[in-house]
């Protein structure tokens, strides 16, 4: 798809329903960038498509905004230029580098929301047997093969029986 201003690929696609309508916008990096998009602390999709695309191509007329100096001397994304202070404000990460560079921080705010900060999730009953089951029959089924193309009958016999063995407790 094309950007709605410029004609250059869309990387970022906007969609809102607007009373009952669905309202899409598709920009490409720059464009979305000039707009703020791509910028948590000054981006609001309904203002952007509160105004429909006529407004938005007006605005597209406007020269691009200087960069903002933020105040602070905290840790910054090297990707998104987002710092600890939007991150507080905010509540969000700005990219998926900033996952890496405030870890630390992160991680404090998930263990204050959260038992941990690794999930472990349940396993439904019965599953693990099955999978191990499973495992242990596509290794044997292995070791068949190969004793098979060695031509060792009494291992294959062996291992066919063992293979057996596990179908039939497997159908239980």
């Amino acid at each position: 798809m094309k950007c709605d201003f410029c004609a250059k690929k869309s990387t970022v696609f906007l969609t809102q329903l607007v009373d009952g309508q669905m309202k899409k916008v598709c920009l490409c990096d720059e464009c979305a960038k000039e707009r703020g998009v791509t910028d948590p602390t000054g981006f609001s999709l309904a203002d952007l498509l509160a105004g429909g695309l006529g407004a938005m191509a007006e605005a597209a007329t406007v020269t691009a905004k200087p960069p903002v100096v933020r105040a602070g001397n905290g840790k910054q994304c090297a990707t998104c230029d987002f710092t600890i202070e939007d991150l507080k404000r905010v509540r969000r990460l700005g990219c998926a580098d900033c996952y890496t560079t405030f870890h630390d921080e992160v991680s404090q705010m998930i263990r204050g929301m959260h038992k941990g900060t690794s999930h472990s999730g349940k396993v439904p009953e019965g599953l693990i047997a099955m999978q191990f089951k499973s495992q242990r029959l596509e290794e044997l089924r292995t070791k068949l093969e190969q004793a098979i193309s060695s031509e060792s009958y009494e291992e294959a016999a062996d291992i066919r029986d063992l293979i057996r063995n596990l179908d039939t407790a497997a159908a239980k």
